[in-house]
């Protein structure tokens, strides 16, 4: 319980200042292309960023990043489909069911061991739960509730500025969303979405039968969303700075 509570007032923390900007942004959704808008770069001009990035849809070749948009690129409001597709793509992608095999071999205990067993079929008992866990979540927190609330479920990259600014937008986002009008509010989905999946999972999964587990649980799936921010934050600019394998022209 003070784990959770810790992590959500940091958030929150973190957070606030962006959410009272909101005001500032009432006419961002509807803003001309930089291009008409924006006089013509001078030779004192510096470009920081030519055109507007097209994120992979997974980083490093495995990552799924399907939520995230090039924050310079003028707003445009998704359809529920889209917001589903999201979803879909985040929950059901090949990388997700590594991740929760992942998950489940690094995070088992004494305790789980004796509630699910040991070996290969215990091994299996948690990952079911565990992927489970995580395709709820999603579609929860990405899909259906973004249409019902008409919030937006992506990750508005930056790409550019401080480390600290960098990351200091990485992590708001999980408690400042954009609705449908481009505006900023807080992001129910992400808090309620998830909550709805530790009520869920509480059904199927013997070790969250008090209070302090289902919270721990809950501030887990949200730390790991705020960290899932960061690498997509600054994904991209490893993955620029390694070496690459075929050089053209060698």
């Amino acid at each position: 319980m003070k784990q959770s509570g810790l992590i959500t007032l940091a958030v929150l923390l973190i957070a606030l200042p962006v959410y009272s900007q909101s005001s500032s942004d009432t006419g961002e959704a509807a803003s001309p292309p930089a291009e008409l808008s924006s006089p013509a770069p001078t030779a004192s001009t510096p470009i920081t960023k030519v055109e507007p990035e097209h994120p992979d849809k997974r980083l490093f070749g495995v990552v799924p990043n399907y939520r995230t948009v090039d924050a310079a690129i003028p707003f445009q409001p998704l359809t529920p489909r889209q917001k589903l597709t999201i979803a879909s793509h985040d929950s059901f992608d090949w990388p997700t069911y590594a991740l929760a095999g992942l998950m489940t071999f690094a995070m088992p205990g004494e305790q789980e061991a004796k509630r699910y067993g040991t070996g290969w079929s215990g091994f299996a008992n948690r990952y079911v739960r565990t992927s489970a866990d995580q395709i709820i979540g999603n579609m929860l927190s990405e899909g259906f509730l973004p249409v019902l609330l008409r919030q937006d479920p992506r990750y508005f990259r930056p790409g550019i500025g401080t480390f600290w600014s960098r990351l200091r937008s990485a992590v708001s986002q999980i408690a400042v969303a954009r609705n449908d009008s481009g505006h900023r509010t807080f992001n129910t989905s992400e808090f309620l979405g998830n909550a709805m999946s530790v009520a869920v999972s509480n059904t199927y999964s013997p070790n969250l039968r008090s209070w302090y587990d289902s919270s721990e649980k809950l501030a887990l799936m949200v730390g790991t969303d705020m960290f899932s921010n960061v690498i997509k934050e600054f994904g991209p600019d490893i993955r620029r700075r390694l070496p690459r394998r075929h050089q053209h022209g060698t």
